[in-house]
């Protein structure tokens, strides 16, 4: 309908999507940290809360 609205508005969503992009990519590392972080969290209860077999226990 008219050009120079739609030039715009086609730069402006150009301009969104490389802000995501780059927002995205920043946020990559801390994902790898806090699902590392919360596996060594789970590792460690499991290990703390291991279960008591029938050996281990004192007569």
């Amino acid at each position: 309908m008219y050009p120079e609205m739609h030039h715009a508005r086609v730069a402006e969503l150009r301009a969104e999507a490389d802000a995501h992009r780059l927002a995205a990519a920043a946020r990559r590392p801390r994902d790898i940290r806090i699902r590392l972080g919360w596996t060594l969290v789970e590792v460690g209860l499991r290990l703390a809360t291991a279960p008591k077999t029938a050996a281990a226990v004192p007569y």
